[in-house]
């Protein structure tokens, strides 16, 4: 995979925006809509066990509000704890998105750290991938489980940043860079972020992209967070093409000193 390419590719698909954005805890969809256009992200996630995408016919939809015609928008499998949900979650989305392939696999491990359950992930995107589903996954910031989840055929390897919803960053940069380091797919970081350095961090590491939901849904100012979002994964994502300065034990004079006049 071509590192030094600016848009980000994704089964097949070309994004301008690097940065993901989600559908859960606005006050309603016109919060989110607003956080989504100030974002410039092209890619919305959505939890199918959360947010009603037709499925409740006396409801109404996000899409109603969202249109699929000018964003992606990516079923995620939230609140599941086991495989067997997650596949049917998925298998659902796919009914009610009309054949839509691209999904998220989260399976959670339990409700208290919302950790990824690395043993039913693996059985789940397995199931997924030779069901004929794209799926990006999310999984923990271990480098060789992020591995086995691409050999599987997962389209776009997730790993976490902090527990989701926490806020704390970028806890295990080391980790993350191993998996950079071995990967043939995107990486995106997937939940941690809590403000716009820790997406720039994520991104002047290397990573593909940074999906974020609650730092931006539970900012006091939503549009304005997404907007501070898409500068910092636009920086981070520049920094990190054009390749930082060594980091030295000592001072570096800034000026010459060859040539000097005393």
């Amino acid at each position: 995979m071509n590192k030094q390419q600016r848009s980000l590719s994704v089964a097949g698909m070309e994004y301008q925006s690097r940065l993901i954005i989600g559908s859960g805890k606005y006050r309603d969809f016109a919060e989110n809509l607003a956080a989504l256009e100030a974002s410039g992200a092209e890619i919305i996630t959505v939890a199918i066990r959360r947010v009603n995408l037709g499925q409740n016919s006396d409801e109404p939809s996000l899409l109603e509000v969202i249109s699929p015609k000018k964003y992606t928008i990516l079923p995620n499998t939230a609140g599941c704890y086991s495989a067997e949900d997650a596949v049917r979650t998925c298998r659902m989305a796919r009914e009610l998105l009309d054949g839509h392939k691209l999904v998220k696999l989260e399976v959670l491990g339990d409700q208290k750290t919302l950790y990824p359950n690395v043993t039913e992930t693996l059985v789940a995107a397995e199931t997924l991938v030779k069901d004929g589903f794209d799926v990006m996954v999310y999984t923990s910031d271990d480098p060789l489980i992020a591995k086995r989840l691409e050999e599987i055929g997962c389209v776009a390897v997730m790993p976490l940043g902090a527990p989701i919803g926490s806020g704390l960053g970028i806890r295990n940069p080391h980790n993350i860079r191993l998996i950079l380091e071995n990967a043939e797919v995107p990486i995106i970081v997937d939940a941690g972020v809590g403000t716009a350095s820790d997406a720039s961090i994520a991104m002047e590491l290397g990573c593909d992209g940074v999906l974020m939901n609650t730092a931006i849904a539970e900012a006091n100012n939503p549009a304005l967070m997404a907007s501070a979002m898409k500068k910092a994964v636009e920086s981070g994502r520049e920094a990190y093409l054009a390749g930082r300065m060594p980091r030295r034990l000592y001072a570096s004079a800034s000026s010459p000193t060859d040539g000097t006049f005393f």
